[in-house]
């Protein structure tokens, strides 16, 4: 009678939570995405207008086919010559000794920039103003902890899933899909709390083990979703793809204004002598290109390097540009970077292809 009485107390906490979330962000309005960031108002350029304008500019078609043909050739002789093949080799087998450290490099990732919003003043990306500071603190919070990882993964969802639905300005963060939905199925690692309460439930004639009151089911729920655990690299590479083509599109090859804006602003033409629209293109198409590498799932480490790159390269390009919208980003590529792509990725096939060669190498028995 007293569990059922906690899971319906529960279920209407929840429910409290996201029904006033809901009304809050009915009420308030947004402000700046992205890009805008850091600029106050963008060009007033139409999509049409503006593809038309570039893709019938030799000084831009040019370097992008430039570009688009490098990255091919790159590609190729890698795939004929594969260079640096024991570099490769040991360079996966230490990433993975980092495995065990994911859950926590996940939860620092999203809980940190979801404390620093609390503080801030915004809801989960700078773009949108809203008082929710206990909230987003709380669950900032419990993430670092490690406390009801798994349950807190799922309200943090399912608070930006409310958020998103009355303000689409929040796909902008939408890394926020894959990470939540990664801890959700790995759980909280170790260090947390949750390792250590478990620990002391499970240790025979504890007095805290005979109250706790999840600890059976944690073990249960553990059993029923341990085969499913592989799956966690491609849910991060997905969110992550998924992201960048987001972005690439959203932010760049759909509002060609806004990034437009941001290279008259930071005079990104003096940084590298190219057209304000040879830079919004090929930004625009180098995201969503990324973007697809990675939701496929090929070359996904040095997919993630390049991300992490990309989103270096912004911070010191961008200064104005919050650190804290960049954090979770981070924390996914760099967990690409420990795992590989995991389950349904071409790399899964380039692997197989490359050990039926080193297979052929070898000379059989005379």
């Amino acid at each position: 009678m007293g569990g059922e009485f906690r899971r319906i107390r529960d279920r209407r906490l929840v429910g409290a939570v996201v029904l006033g979330l809901a009304v809050l962000l009915g009420t308030v309005g947004t402000a700046r995405a992205h890009e805008e960031y850091v600029v106050d108002e963008e060009r007033d350029v139409a999509v049409g207008e503006f593809l038309a304008e570039s893709l019938t500019d030799p000084l831009v078609v040019g370097p992008l086919l430039a570009g688009g043909i490098a990255v091919v050739a790159a590609i190729a002789i890698y795939l004929v010559v594969r260079p640096l093949q024991r570099d490769i080799a040991s360079f996966r087998a230490a990433m993975r000794e980092y495995t065990e450290y994911v859950p926590w490099l996940l939860r620092i990732s999203f809980g940190i920039p979801l404390i620093g919003a609390g503080f801030s003043g915004y809801f989960i990306s700078p773009a949108l103003h809203v008082e929710l500071r206990l909230l987003q603190v709380a669950l900032g919070f419990f993430l670092l902890f490690g406390l009801a990882t798994r349950v807190v993964a799922l309200l943090t969802l399912a608070a930006y899933l409310v958020g998103l639905a009355f303000r689409p300005v929040l796909v902008l963060q939408l890394e926020f899909v894959g990470g939540m939905l990664a801890l959700a199925l790995i759980g909280s690692g170790r260090p947390s709390a949750d390792h250590v309460l478990q620990r002391v439930a499970g240790a025979p004639g504890t007095v805290y083990g005979r109250f706790d009151p999840v600890y059976d089911r944690s073990q249960a729920l553990q059993a029923r979703i341990r085969r499913y655990r592989s799956l966690m690299p491609t849910i991060v590479r997905i969110g992550l793809g998924c992201t960048f083509v987001s972005l690439g599109l959203g932010q760049k090859l759909l509002r060609p204004g806004i990034a437009l804006a941001v290279v008259d602003r930071y005079d990104l033409t003096a940084v590298v002598p190219a057209s304000p629209e040879l830079w919004a293109l090929g930004a625009g198409l180098a995201e969503v290109g990324l973007g697809l590498a990675l939701v496929v799932g090929v070359f996904t480490r040095a997919s993630a390097a390049t991300a992490i790159g990309v989103f270096t390269l912004t911070l010191f390009a961008l200064p104005d540009d919050p650190v804290l919208a960049h954090v979770g980003l981070f924390g996914l590529a760099s967990v690409l970077l420990i795992t590989g792509s995991g389950p349904y990725a071409l790399d899964r096939r380039l692997e197989t292809v490359e050990a039926d060669e080193r297979a052929d190498a070898v000379p059989g028995p005379a």
